[in-house]
């Protein structure tokens, strides 16, 4: 079978995959700046904001030698660890606070038990003075080599030393590490600091083989527990340590834990005291109240919808710039009016009391709680109910009202059965439209609604301005993000993503 060619002497079926090819290529490279704005923009924040929920790197980073000494603690025991656990902290402890990260371990370390903060900031400022030098004299006394930073630096570089005392070869690593990165000196020109020949002390009595024979048995130990303890009595706290060695894995499931209103325990995950759960409830009043919202704004948006779409159009657009007004106002500005608004002595309740409705000593509480919330976010979400509805009503001829009629409907049978199965497409897109922003919003609610207003939303940004607790924040984010997720999932079942229309 001859091959057929193009223009060129090459195959054809060859050279139109090639046309294709830089057809796709080109169509890709006009794509690419909004690709890149997405991914930017919306795809890597989500993805960050996933990886926060989980990220628990801090605790194993700051306490590496604490985390690997607990391995071996019995929690329950019900006694704190032994010395080999504090001698660990005390090394860990006294590099933290070089780096400074000691405050931010104990923040962590504070959302799950409170007092911890305070702990290791009272612990960072005392460890530099703890009784620990009686080691360094020892070997100082015992050889001057000991007391040479060059010749700690050319032990430090022969293997068969390093082979020796492997844990004093590590401290003396992140010493050395720590000099340069915080103190900007050469570690071969600084004696090393107490808790490095602490760890050797520790290496000799277990017999391990020293660069220079050295005698330690004439040397009193010192107790770092009883330091630690002189400190504050809470670390012989079993919950401390549980607290530590729970939470020492780079990735964690605690925050998400939190989020339902559970706490992560030695065997698992366990419900939190009836007191400290409030997670739960504001998902369900987020849920509940969006869902109140949206219906609110179906109800009084759709015959103002109608209403645009049936008058003239000289009517209709000065009825709109009134629908698009708000929108010329600041949120904070609405807000605040309807904070005057809804007080029991304002404007409505005067109203209400006026017309004789309201008795004077029984005026409404609408302020402050979830009526409040509802009726303020009504108010400012409901163009975004309005303009989708008018979009797709201004689409439906007229002349279909009036066949129906002509064939013997009534008004009402004629929209029901006409008008408003085609209005439907305007409706699904208003209530996703005010759905997703209602569940954000937290301006409104932190206004208004008071204790029992607020959505859970509020929490979110309390944890990222306020508390600091982003971990938190983002197990939240992910865990409402999944549950819109899967309400899309549900109305696409139900009603068809597909039957949703901005108009056209």
């Amino acid at each position: 079978m001859t091959e057929v060619l193009a223009a060129d002497g090459r195959p054809l079926k060859a050279s139109l995959n090639r046309a294709l090819r830089r057809q796709k290529l080109r169509a890709l490279a006009l794509i690419a700046p909004l690709l890149i704005f997405i991914l930017v923009s919306f795809v890597m924040p989500i993805a960050d904001m996933l990886f926060r929920s989980v990220e628990n790197e801090i605790v194993s980073d700051t306490l590496p030698r604490t985390v690997k000494a607990l391995e071996g603690w019995d929690s329950s025991s019900g006694e704190a660890p032994g010395e080999a656990v504090f001698n660990a902290l005390y090394t860990d402890m006294a590099l933290a606070t070089e780096y400074k990260s000691h405050t931010r371990l104990g923040s962590r370390l504070n959302y799950e038990l409170t007092g911890v903060s305070s702990l290791f900031r009272k612990s960072g400022r005392r460890v530099k003075r703890f009784d620990t030098d009686v080691y360094a004299d020892a070997f100082r006394d015992a050889d001057p080599a000991y007391a040479d930073p060059g010749q700690w630096a050319a032990w430090m570089s022969d293997d068969t030393v390093r082979a020796a005392v492997p844990v004093t070869a590590a401290t003396y690593d992140a010493w050395a590490k720590m000099i340069v990165e915080v103190d900007n000196d050469d570690p071969a020109k600084e004696e090393p600091w107490d808790f490095v020949y602490t760890a050797l002390y520790n290496e000799a009595v277990a017999g391990a083989s020293l660069p220079v024979a050295v005698d330690v048995s004439g040397v009193e130990p010192v107790s770092l527990r009883d330091q630690f303890v002189e400190v504050d009595k809470d670390w012989l706290d079993i919950d401390v340590w549980q607290t530590i060695k729970i939470y020492a894995p780079k990735y964690t499931n605690g925050y998400f834990l939190n989020s339902v209103d559970l706490l992560k325990g030695p065997d698992g995950a366990e419900a939190r005291p009836e007191s400290e759960r409030i997670y739960v409830v504001l998902f369900i009043r987020t849920m509940i109240m969006s869902l109140s919202i949206m219906g609110m704004c179906v109800l009084l948006g759709y015959p103002i919808a109608w209403l645009l779409a049936n008058l003239r159009d000289r009517t209709a657009n000065l009825l709109m710039i009134l629908v698009l007004l708000p929108f010329w106002t600041s949120l904070l500005v609405r807000t605040s009016a309807w904070k005057v608004l809804l007080q029991q002595q304002g404007v409505i309740n005067d109203v209400l009391v006026w017309i004789g409705l309201v008795a004077d000593d029984g005026r409404l509480q609408l302020i402050n709680n979830q009526t409040g919330t509802i009726i303020a976010m009504t108010h400012i979400l409901l163009p975004f109910m309005i303009l989708p509805l008018y979009s797709v009503m201004k689409t439906i001829p007229p002349s279909y009202l009036r066949a129906a009629k002509s064939l013997g409907a009534t008004d009402w049978t004629a929209f029901w059965r006409v008008y408003f199965p085609q209005s439907v497409p305007g409706i699904g897109a208003g209530c996703i439209l005010v759905f997703i922003l209602s569940i954000g919003y937290y301006i409104t609610p932190e206004l208004v609604g008071g204790t029992k207003g607020v959505f859970i939303s509020n929490r979110i940004a309390y944890h990222i301005s306020s508390s600091l607790n982003w971990g938190l924040a983002a197990a939240l984010g992910s865990i409402l993000l999944a549950v819109v997720l899967l309400l899309y999932w549900v109305y696409d079942k139900i009603v068809g993503i597909d039957n949703v229309k901005l108009g056209g």
